[in-house]
């Protein structure tokens, strides 16, 4: 039995299924862990969601905010966006089976045995590893409760208040967390968000760092599995963290890793986001020996 985690995938399920070959993954004995973003941008959104369905006791699966934009365009198309391909799911005839089980879905998962968590854009610098479970566990709340989830859906959007503050209550509560784990790349030692800048490390604004950076994250002795940020190309250096987004939609690739040896493999996408043949990557990735126990 092996464990795997897999970047976005963003409706590439060719790359995916390229990788998933590499490996044999067998669905009755392999387990596949998804960072998030699932759909949209890429040529096969519908297929990607129906493939992961197929094989869905097999998945640990963390939402990012793709997913939860299709979520809220399936209860208001008005939702959608030109660049967006969702539409093939929501017109589908089984779109309610899919979002039924993509509502269900984590905002964050927590191995125990192997103190790793699986987020899709990451945990703010100033929230332990309870607080943020707790924290997910609000959101997961209103995903999952019929009453809750379109006020929460309606809400969601925006980038204010820019900073947590356990005073913050109802759907302005949920979206400040909602931005921490499925959009944030920079913030401040205290977690102010900074939700515009997009690129590189070294492209932070004055006075903010990428999250995993600061030096006095609660979570330092935690191992961490993002996506989110294709700009990284999946290089970071912070001990104990795994970046796997590599922009597979962009012409980039889709990066599969072993939860356990580190082991990293990618597959090259074309600028439309199709696979072209598999390359062993030579992206850098924290080893064992350098994680945190």
């Amino acid at each position: 039995m092996a464990t795997y985690a897999v970047g976005d995938l963003q409706g590439c399920l060719q790359a995916l299924q390229c990788l998933l070959k590499q490996v044999a993954f067998d669905p009755q004995r392999d387990r596949l862990w998804l960072v998030g973003d699932l759909v949209n941008r890429g040529p096969q959104s519908l297929e990607t969601l129906r493939f992961l369905y197929s094989i869905r006791e097999s998945l640990v699966c963390v939402l990012g905010n793709h997913d939860l934009h299709l979520l809220a365009a399936g209860r208001n198309i008005e939702r959608l966006k030109k660049a967006d391909t969702l539409r093939e799911i929501i017109d589908a005839p089984d779109s309610a089976e899919l979002l039924e089980w993509v509502r269900q879905q984590k905002l964050m998962h927590y191995d125990e045995q192997r103190n790793l968590a699986l987020v899709h854009a990451g945990i703010p610098p100033q929230w332990s590893l309870r607080k943020a479970l707790k924290c997910a566990a609000e959101v997961e709340t209103a995903l999952r409760d019929d009453n809750l989830l379109p006020p929460y859906l309606d809400g969601m959007y925006g980038n204010d208040p820019a900073k947590w503050d356990n005073d913050l209550k109802g759907v302005t509560r949920l979206r400040v967390i909602t931005n921490y784990f499925t959009r944030m790349r920079f913030c401040t030692a205290e977690g102010k968000l900074d939700l515009k800048s997009k690129e590189g490390l070294d492209t932070a604004p004055a006075g903010y760092k990428p999250w995993f950076q600061h030096q006095h994250r609660k979570t330092k002795d935690l191992k961490i599995i993002f996506g989110h940020w294709a700009a990284l190309e999946g290089n970071v250096e912070e001990p104990g963290i795994s970046a796997l987004d590599t922009g597979c939609v962009w012409g980039g690739a889709l990066t599969l890793m072993n939860v356990d040896s580190f082991e990293r493999l990618s597959c090259k996408c074309d600028e439309h986001g199709h696979a072209m043949p598999p390359v062993a990557s030579s992206i850098p990735q924290t080893s064992p020996a350098s994680a945190p126990r």
